[in-house]
């Protein structure tokens, strides 16, 4: 397992540096770079601020040289600074000869979106698997075929789209829930617990969006899973052995049918950093997906590049995470690892 892990790990390098190279390249085909949104603000700005501009930020460098030169800078996990006006640090805080201490903007922006993504990993688990188990159980019975509408209308409703009839309804119509930020006016002031209830009022929604299409998704998958299970011959035989129903669905039958769902949840492992974009975005949340949205508008290089980097080291440790969770649970996986 050792020399395995190993071998993984070292595969990871290579990896991330073609990920990188390929993206920056990706990245510097789309027309325009921050001059063009920084004159769009500006009519009166010259050609020549906007050539000193591009200086500055060395943007006037062939598209290699500036690889070389951000790989450098990676080398020491330095991910830069903004382009933006306020030129924060990508990455990690940064202290100045005076102590003064300035938050990265993904430092800043990525326990926010691991909260919100965290607590809709929690709700997709919590209920897709009871759904999928009924639904698989009631075979072609109208529980089946209730969660099964259910699941194909939570694939088919635009996330942006409830968003906004939940913000309308619950916030603007019936003022249930606020519908912007995760605090609201005067939360400074509260004491711990009231804090804490005005946070989860915030969180509600954004959640419930997140986790809408995750939760029609899983459901599904664990229904098929079970439904294959079920006619196993194994399965036949717990039966016949005379084991409680409820040790067969659930000690027999659901642990094999999760098996190609660890696969699943280990791609989800960049999506809890990446967040969502719609979700964050519609409700003025300061996440990850909002930053990574407002530097692609931007044409904030550095940003983009932290974030789609920090994705690519998350995707492949999700692989090997579920690559060992796979081999955990299933034996005969195991043995083909350790060979």
């Amino acid at each position: 397992m050792l020399k395995y892990l190993l071998k993984r790990f070292f595969w990871m390098i290579p990896l991330i540096i073609g990920i990188s190279l390929i993206s920056f390249f990706i990245m510097h085909l789309a027309p325009g770079d921050i001059t063009t949104s920084e004159a769009s603000f500006n009519p009166k700005a010259s050609e020549e601020s906007r050539q000193k501009l591009r200086e500055l930020y060395s943007l006037d460098k062939p598209v290699i040289v500036q690889y070389g030169l951000w790989v450098k800078r990676m080398a020491t996990l330095d991910f830069g600074t903004s382009f933006a006006s306020h030129q924060r640090p990508v990455f990690w805080e940064t202290k100045d000869k005076d102590g003064n201490i300035t938050l990265g903007m993904i430092q800043e922006a990525l326990p926010i979106t691991l909260l919100i993504n965290v607590l809709s990993l929690i709700l997709i688990i919590a209920v897709a698997l009871p759904l999928g188990v009924i639904s698989a159980l009631k075979q072609n019975q109208l529980a089946d075929r209730g969660i099964t509408l259910f699941v194909f209308i939570g694939f088919a409703i635009p996330g942006f789209w409830l968003a906004l009839i939940l913000m309308y309804w619950t916030g603007v119509q019936h003022a249930w829930l606020p519908i912007s930020g995760l605090e609201s006016m005067g939360h400074e002031h509260l004491t711990w617990f009231y804090r804490t209830i005005d946070t989860l009022k915030h969180l509600v929604l954004p959640v419930f969006i997140s986790g809408l299409t995750g939760l029609a998704g899983i459901s599904l998958f664990v229904r098929n899973g079970m439904l294959e299970v079920l006619h196993q011959d194994y399965i036949t035989t717990a039966r016949a052995k005379g084991l409680k129903e409820n040790r067969v669905i659930y000690g027999h039958a659901l642990r094999n049918a999760l098996l190609p769902l660890i696969t699943i949840f280990g791609l989800s492992i960049p999506g809890l950093i990446g967040g969502s974009v719609i979700a964050e975005s519609i409700f003025a949340i300061p996440g990850m997906g909002k930053l990574f949205y407002d530097a692609v508008l931007m044409r904030d290089f550095p940003v983009i590049m932290g974030i789609l980097t920090i994705g690519s080291v998350l995707t492949l440790i999700g692989n090997l995470l579920a690559d060992l969770s796979y081999a955990w649970a299933d034996p005969r996986v195991r043995r083909g690892v350790m060979q």
